[in-house]
């Protein structure tokens, strides 16, 4: 339980995991690598955040979003794997962010979930990673993120 023991050691609490809200799956296990669906950023009263990058969001709020995915990320990926400590890596994390034409900080609102993956699993929350504009996200939200993570048995 060396993740479980380090959530509490930085103060952090996993959000419930998310449940489908349509016709997929929160994640697909084959062979040894986890792929989760995208998911967005749900405050603690259970309700999605809405924005928009470089309209009516700064990045630093862009960022504590990503991050706010990145828990709810970690928390599906436990509900699914029943041990944090069974991820051996995080292969690779693509972050969407929801912007105006104008906004040119994609990598710097995904840090949020960057960060949140190394401050958790250290170097093995090092990972590839794509972060892109999209000129709007399912329900208004401003971050979409989706996470690989390789698993040992």
């Amino acid at each position: 339980m060396e993740i479980e023991n380090r959530l509490k050691e930085i103060g952090i609490e996993l959000p419930s995991p998310v449940k489908p809200v349509a016709n997929y799956v929160t994640t697909v296990q084959t062979g040894n690598l986890v792929f989760t669906s995208g998911h967005g950023p749900v405050n603690v009263s259970g309700d999605l955040q809405t924005g928009q990058l470089g309209a009516d969001m700064t990045v630093e709020e862009g960022y504590q979003s990503a991050r706010l995915v990145g828990l709810g990320l970690i928390s599906t990926l436990k509900d699914a794997l029943g041990d944090l400590d069974r991820i051996k890596r995080v292969v690779k994390v693509v972050g969407f962010v929801n912007s105006t034409p104008a906004f040119l900080d994609h990598p710097k609102v995904i840090n949020g979930v960057s960060d949140l993956l190394v401050e958790v699993f250290g170097d093995k929350g090092r990972h590839a990673r794509s972060a892109v504009g999209m000129v709007q996200l399912p329900g208004g939200i401003p971050v979409e993120v989706e996470v690989i993570v390789e698993v040992e048995d």
